[in-house]
């Protein structure tokens, strides 16, 4: 067995220590650690989600911190020795569908410069293992260049990348596809027949490119896709609890619907049992309209910034339809952290938090699976360092 470099001799059965930059309420963290690691260092910009992660992993002084403030702040000095994983979840806005899709050079999803600063700022002393989550958007974006450019960039730090996609719904009722580019200092042997679940034909391009150091591990085949859920997940609302809307914003609702989406709540309010589906607002020719999930899963949830999107949660069935705004616990079941400390705090503040967040189960399968045994030294080594080629 091949020990990575700049893994101190312990690290078989000490729990190697990881940073966790943008790290919002901590659910990377509660990922990590489920799979082996230790958290020592935390970083994020928002004060709203500093107060959510403290509520929840309470004062850790001397043993965790959490620098609160811009990442342009960061020097790589701050950084603690023989670190095993840096993991980056950079700000989607300018990657996403929803953004003005700006790309790496957007204001904030260009903070990822900020994060190269740091790693390379820390010399010698580079993690072995980095991490680094976004949107699928960062695979299109600007006709793949800037995933292109992402690549490129660790490879000047001297780390391959491999490049895989994993969805939340494989774990939890939520649609939440994702992209995670893993970055090593020595990467494991290139698998020629990589795992197509997780690489994609539309995320083959980087292998593809002779200019980039590129490898492919090889992985367990992740958990197939749920295709139900949410009922039993979503919260039991009593009939007369005041979160369901009343007569006349039900009626707007529903008065919203297109003739197609009417008639998928008729069939649900007609069914024998009591089904729950999500259900998002949107604008089609200017007019604001609500269009309900076909299946038992959610949508994918987002920050509470702006109407379209915030979910609904319709419960039809037995002859009968409620509808409601989704609630903060739901939201935290959806992403994998049901029991997250919620107390004391403001329901639009742990919307944005969980909206913006990775969805734990996610985290704990890659971590456990690829990033764990990657620190240690457990996946087979590549014999030398592998340039793509074209066609492979």
């Amino acid at each position: 067995m091949t020990q990575l470099a700049l893994i101190p001799s312990d690290v078989g059965t000490a729990k190697p220590t990881a940073a966790e930059f943008f790290a919002g309420i901590g659910l990377v963290r509660l990922g990590l650690e489920a799979a082996g690691f230790k958290v020592t260092w935390s970083n994020d910009i928002e004060p709203d989600k500093k107060e959510m992660y403290v509520r929840h992993f309470g004062d850790q002084e001397g043993m965790h911190t959490y620098e609160r403030g811009d990442i342009a702040e960061v020097k790589g000095v701050q950084m603690a020795d023989n670190l095993g994983l840096a993991w980056a979840s950079f700000p989607c806005t300018d990657l996403s569908l929803a953004g003005a899709r700006r790309g790496l050079a957007g204001s904030e999803s260009g903070t990822f410069w900020h994060f190269v600063r740091v790693l390379k700022e820390m010399g010698d002393r580079q993690p072995p293992v980095v991490a680094l989550e976004n949107v699928v958007g960062l695979a299109t974006s600007h006709g793949g260049e800037d995933l292109a450019t992402a690549v490129r960039a660790l490879n000047d730090l001297g780390y391959s990348v491999d490049v895989l996609t994993l969805d939340a719904r494989r774990f939890v009722p939520q649609s939440r596809p994702r992209l995670f580019l893993v970055g090593a200092i020595e990467p494991p042997a290139d698998e020629p027949v990589p795992n197509s679940e997780l690489r994609p034909d539309w995320l083959l391009a980087p292998f593809g490119d002779p200019s980039l150091r590129t490898h492919r591990a090889r992985l367990p085949a992740p958990p197939p896709p749920l295709t139900t859920g949410l009922t039993e997940v979503a919260d039991k609302v009593p009939a007369g609890s005041e979160l369901w809307w009343d007569d006349q914003r039900q009626a707007a609702f529903v008065g919203s619907l297109s003739p197609i989406q009417a008639e998928r709540l008729e069939n649900l309010r007609k069914g024998r049992k009591i089904s729950r589906r999500t259900a998002y607002r949107r604008t089609r020719g200017g007019k604001p309209t609500w269009e309900i999930r076909p299946d038992d899963i959610s949508g994918c949830l987002r920050t509470a910034r702006g109407g379209s999107s915030k979910q609904a949660v319709v419960e039809a069935g037995q002859g009968k339809v409620r509808v409601r705004w989704m609630t903060a616990r739901e939201y935290a079941k959806l992403m994998g952290a049901a029991d997250y400390n919620l107390d004391g705090l403001r329901t639009n503040q742990v919307l944005f938090g969980f909206g913006d967040a990775v969805c734990v189960p996610v985290v704990s399968w890659l971590a456990r699976e690829y990033l764990l045994p990657l620190v240690r030294g457990e996946l087979r080594a590549a014999e030398a360092p592998r340039l793509a080629v074209v066609g492979a």
